[in-house]
């Protein structure tokens, strides 16, 4: 008896082989985040940062600078970037009213992400 394995089989086979080990390759090398998803997170810990600056002047420059945090923050929360369980935009809103715990929170979620240098640390 002989087996007739055809070059179609064989290529069909090895492609599926090739694909099943990119796909495991590629997921245990992401680390999770995209550039964009860094890139929002950068942009919300630097107008976290303004916004203290504009708190600690005592500038007529606050209110906007809230909104503009608040505004990087909703990003986040839309894309479900949050750290260690933080809701970013409750924190964020709490900090812009006044709320040292909520700011230190926003700081942390800052530091956790790697933009430590964008904001003050609270205390």
């Amino acid at each position: 008896m002989r087996h007739r394995c055809g070059v179609g089989t064989v290529r069909r086979a090895a492609a599926v082989v090739v694909v099943a080990v990119v796909a495991v390759l590629m997921s245990g090398c992401s680390s999770g985040e995209s550039a964009q998803d860094k890139a929002w997170q950068e942009e919300y810990c630097d107008k976290l940062g303004s916004w203290q600056d504009e708190v600690r002047a005592k500038s007529a420059n606050t209110e906007s600078a809230g909104e503009a945090v608040l505004y990087a923050a909703k990003k986040l929360d839309k894309a479900g970037l949050e750290h260690g369980g933080t809701r970013i935009l409750d924190d964020t809103v709490n900090a812009i009213g006044g709320d040292i715990g909520a700011e230190g929170r926003a700081v942390s979620y800052c530091d956790s992400a790697g933009f430590e240098t964008s904001v003050d640390s609270v205390g």
